[in-house]
């Protein structure tokens, strides 16, 4: 059974993720060149123009969540097996919680201080 479902979930996973690359560069290319043309009138090109010094990077928020989910795993391994499902999942939950309350205190303090710049 799964010989026959691996290729029918992969391949169209594989292409479905090539077009949407390719339909995202193609994208920002077109909305760069209408830009550089001034075709666009201003309120539109706010609209597609990113200022990355307005976002505080969501990479960092993913890294905490990880790291918190695998300090999870990795105390849920330590505990009596007894244990060790719930004291993993509830780990997983907690210090993932952890994790984004602290980028959240973390973000709207490196946004205040873009907002004072």
């Amino acid at each position: 059974m799964e010989e026959v479902l691996i290729p029918i979930v992969v391949v169209p996973t594989i292409f479905f993720a090539f077009y949407m690359i390719v339909r995202t560069i193609s994208d920002n290319n077109l909305r760069r060149k209408l830009i550089d043309k001034g075709l666009l009138d201003e309120n539109a090109r706010l609209l597609f123009e990113k200022h990355y010094t307005d976002f505080v990077p969501n990479s960092l928020k993913w890294g905490m969540v990880l790291i918190a989910l695998g300090s999870a795993i990795l105390i849920g391994q330590l505990v009596p097996r007894s244990y060790q499902a719930e004291t993993t999942v509830s780990g997983m939950f907690i210090l993932g919680g952890l994790a984004l309350v602290a980028y959240y205190f973390l973000a709207t303090k490196a946004q205040r201080k873009i907002d004072e710049n």
